[in-house]
């Protein structure tokens, strides 16, 4: 991803600065921990990454809007976005935590939305404004809905990402990110790219469970999707131009096959035609220098 670094906390309150006076007032955080364990400490540790980086941002930009991403994936020795338990191969087989690569396993649902609600409050006590949880558990909004209201934090608004599709789009950022499940795939709890109607379902029920805000994800690829979502829901809505999306402008402009500027705001102009109002973009530093 050619322009794109992972920062420590002081250069992160620098980018943060500089998108702030190009009129980029907010930006989503993203956390790569010392450590990795079976229960994603460092998403909810005082101390965690993204804590730290949001307590030094607010300090220095305390006018910029963030927003933190809500995901297990990053913190787990494992990579997936919840707690995994080997599945059981017969009645009153014993239970192992984590499997083996070439072991059964599942993801453990109800137990993971405790994490997701304890790293959501951390992350709103540490200075985050807007909670986005990205995990795709069941039941994950009305977990960290409640588990902001006990803590006093309801005025917290929660950005879901509602409509988060298992995608081949996502390859650069979990490089990145040394995220990549360590083994199986993410299409047991992420959406089906062919099931239009899921996607509808899955956003309905993130808004009865008390989303503020929803997300399609990724952007290009499901433009029909943001435009149905617009169409039907009258809440803010957002899209990712993921990774990938990024990545394939950047090749291309590298190898002279487009025009690099004019192919970025032609593809960033598709997803607000689509009926996104909020987009979020690797380019958007750059869109708002050519936007001012």
């Amino acid at each position: 991803m050619p322009g794109v670094f992972n920062l420590s906390v002081d250069e992160a309150v620098k980018e943060v600065r500089e998108a702030h006076s190009l009129g980029v007032l907010s930006v989503i955080l993203f956390g790569l921990p010392e450590k990795k364990d079976e229960i994603a400490t460092g998403a909810w540790a005082n101390d965690g990454i993204v804590q730290q980086a949001a307590r030094a941002i607010k300090r220095e930009v305390p006018d910029a809007i963030l927003m933190g991403d809500v995901c297990l994936c990053e913190y787990m020795s494992h990579g997936h976005c919840g707690i995994v338990e080997a599945a059981p191969q017969s009645l009153g087989a014993a239970v192992a935590s984590p499997p083996a690569a070439t072991t059964e396993y599942e993801i453990v649902n109800d137990a993971t939305l405790e994490l997701l609600a304890r790293t959501s409050v951390s992350l709103a006590r540490a200075g985050i404004d807007i909670i986005a949880p990205s995990d795709m558990m069941d039941g994950r909004v009305a977990a960290i809905r409640k588990g902001l209201d006990e803590a006093g934090l309801a005025n917290t608004p929660i950005l879901s990402y509602a409509a988060k599709f298992a995608s081949g789009f996502y390859g650069p950022f979990r490089e990145a990110a040394d995220s990549a499940p360590q083994f199986g795939d993410r299409r047991s709890y992420q959406m089906d790219g062919a099931n239009f109607r899921e996607a509808m379902r899955e956003i309905e029920l993130d808004l009865e469970e008390g989303a503020d805000m929803i997300m399609v994800k990724p952007a290009m690829p499901y433009l029909d999707v943001i435009a149905a979502a617009r169409e039907r829901f009258d809440v803010p809505l957002a899209a990712y131009q993921v990774s990938g999306e990024y990545a394939m402008i950047e090749a291309a402009a590298r190898n002279n096959w487009i025009d690099r500027e004019r192919v970025m705001m032609e593809s960033l102009l598709s997803i607000r035609r689509a009926g996104a109002s909020i987009i979020l973009t690797y380019y958007a530093k750059e869109a708002a220098r050519l936007l001012g």
